[in-house]
């Protein structure tokens, strides 16, 4: 029991001597951090914690801002962290930024990691435009907010600045970090506004005016124009700088210059101002002494951990280049491996493809040699085709020529029947005629022996007879009449001659068109049509329309009855 008492006063008055604390919340350029801080912490001791953390020796460059109403304010060192003007409410932030500028940031930042807060808070002021970059340099630093600012004032389009950009890159390509952050410091301090902190202020006359305090001193700007300071007092030729309420006094170390006055609109302002001109100044002054054993050892350290570096980085690039030299070679062996292997795989296709082709082509060549025996065979009955469709065509020829012989002789033929019966026409009209005639001497004989017989008898006499007409029946004179017999079967005899004639011409000329058609169908299929003339087409064509080819082909009907048909 005294045991569980005494355990339970231990563990209060433990509970009692835990001091009491606060939550501070600090901001970086690259991070944020929370620490529980005691009560009783002052400034000194916060910044000493951060800075601690952060690994950071050159800690005079730095320190913690904060915000009261729209002023800015750094916290100070000897003062308690509670007792500034800063919010109540946790977590209370502050922003661990640079509060000087070195005047060489090769020569006097030191440590990669200072070197490295600088550069991130460079580049935002720039990239914020509170530092004001001229084009040229905002191509170099890659700023692409300013680049967009002045792209409107060149006639270049965005792939121009970036071609630039890119350009630029490539010579910078495999610095280290520290060294490209570095050689961007080294631009951008020669900048006009680099590490400048201007101040609203008015002169005696109530001008308004800008204060601006840097590295090198203080600057007197017009508001319009932050760049170029109408006039500048130098740390070294500043003798005091002193406050009262609001007015601010400059004094030159040579008297023979006026003191120059200003007014801010703050007290508060006065208090930053004088905190920024004394650290600056003590930096001023400390640049120009002989560095502090802990600044020596500093840069000595430096000076080995940047030999180190180097030797690292050159062995790292040596590693590197024998690294990709060795993934070089090894693409190349698996480069060559795959295509040996692709090969193999391919001349083993290939064997194969081959064995399949000798094969199919041992199989082809037998096919190949059956069909050029049976070739052979065809052409022999070709051959044999052949010379049968010569013989035939000699034939054909022959017969043809037969053919078109009959043709003529047919034709000759029907010229001569054709003339034949003209003739026997004429026969028969001359025959005709001299009937008449008979007709008309026999009318005139009966007519006279009519007189004859009116008159009185005379004496006998013995007339000669005068001579009849050949063909024609002989008259007869008897006694003391004449008697005219002309014998009607001579004439019937004679109609039945030229009527059997005429059946007879009818015949052959039927019979010799029969012949002609039979010899016109036989010849037809012999008939080669790329040899016919315009000639022959039209006789095809007045065949079909059922025309005459030939003047000796239509036998016309008999034109006077007793007549035989005349061929024309």
């Amino acid at each position: 029991m005294a045991g569980a008492i005494a355990s339970r006063m231990s563990f209060s008055s433990l509970k009692r001597k835990q001091p009491k604390t606060f939550t501070v919340r600090i901001v970086t350029m690259d991070a944020e951090m929370e620490f529980n801080c005691e009560m009783k912490w002052k400034g000194k001791d916060l910044f000493d914690l951060v800075c601690r953390t952060l690994g950071l020796r050159e800690t005079w460059f730095f320190g913690l801002q904060y915000t009261i109403k729209d002023t800015v304010a750094w916290l100070k060192m000897d003062k308690k962290v509670l007792d500034h003007d800063v919010s109540k409410e946790e977590p209370v932030t502050f922003h661990f930024l640079a509060k000087f500028y070195p005047e060489n940031a090769e020569e006097e930042l030191v440590q990669e990691v200072t070197q490295h807060l600088f550069f991130l808070q460079v580049k935002k002021q720039i990239l914020d435009e509170k530092i004001y970059c001229p084009p040229e340099a905002s191509v170099l630093l890659a700023s692409y907010a300013v680049q967009a600012k002045v792209i409107n004032l060149y006639q270049m389009t965005p792939e121009m600045w970036e071609e630039r950009i890119t350009a630029w890159y490539a010579e910078h390509r495999g610095r280290a970090r520290d060294e490209a952050e570095m050689e961007y410091l080294k631009i951008a301090q020669d900048l006009e506004m680099y590490g400048v902190n201007y101040f609203a202020i008015r002169n005696k006359k109530g001008t308004e005016l800008l204060l601006g305090v840097d590295a090198l001193g203080l600057h007197i700007y017009d508001p319009e124009n932050r760049l170029t300071p109408k006039i500048s007092f130098p740390w070294n030729e500043i003798r005091n700088i002193s406050y009262s309420d609001k007015e601010f006094t400059i004094k030159p170390l040579d008297k023979k210059i006026d003191v120059f006055k200003f007014n801010s609109s703050k007290l508060r302002v006065n208090k930053l101002i004088l905190q920024l001109c004394i650290g600056n100044h003590d930096l001023f002054m400390r640049r120009r002494k002989a560095d502090s054993l802990e600044v020596q050892q500093m840069k000595a350290q430096a000076r080995e951990e940047k030999a180190r570096k180097q030797m690292e980085r050159q062995r790292l690039a040596r590693e590197k280049q024998m690294r990709e030299e060795a993934e070089r070679t090894r693409d190349e062996l698996e480069r060559r491996l795959l295509q040996m292997k692709e090969e193999a795989t391919m001349a083993n296709e290939a064997l194969m493809r081959s064995e399949e082709t000798a094969d199919l082509l041992a199989e082809k060549a037998q096919i190949t040699e059956e069909e050029a025996k049976l070739l052979a065979q065809k052409a022999a009955e070709a051959e044999q085709e052949m010379q049968r469709i010569k013989a035939t065509a000699i034939r054909t020829e022959e017969e043809k020529r037969l053919m078109e012989q009959k043709v003529l002789e047919a034709e000759v033929l029907a010229l001569k029947m054709a003339e034949e019966s003209e003739r026997r026409a004429k026969e028969a009209d001359q025959l005709k005629q001299d009937l008449q005639e008979a007709r008309e001497a026999e009318r005139r004989a009966k007519q006279k022996l009519l007189e004859i017989a009116t008159k009185p008898t005379y004496p006998p006499m013995n007339p000669i007879p005068a001579p009849l007409p050949p063909d024609i029946p002989n008259f007869d004179l008897i006694g003391d009449s004449l008697s005219f017999d002309f014998k009607d079967t001579d004439m019937k005899r004679l109609s039945m001659e030229i009527e059997k004639e005429k059946v007879e011409y009818m015949e052959k000329s039927k019979h010799l068109q029969e012949q002609l058609n039979e010899l016109k169908t036989e010849i037809e299929a012999l008939k080669l049509k790329e040899r016919e003339t315009a000639l022959d087409i039209l006789h095809n064509e007045n065949s079909d329309r059922g025309g005459t080819s030939s003047k000796h082909n239509t036998i016309k009907k008999p034109q006077a009855q007793g007549r035989r048909p005349i061929c024309i």
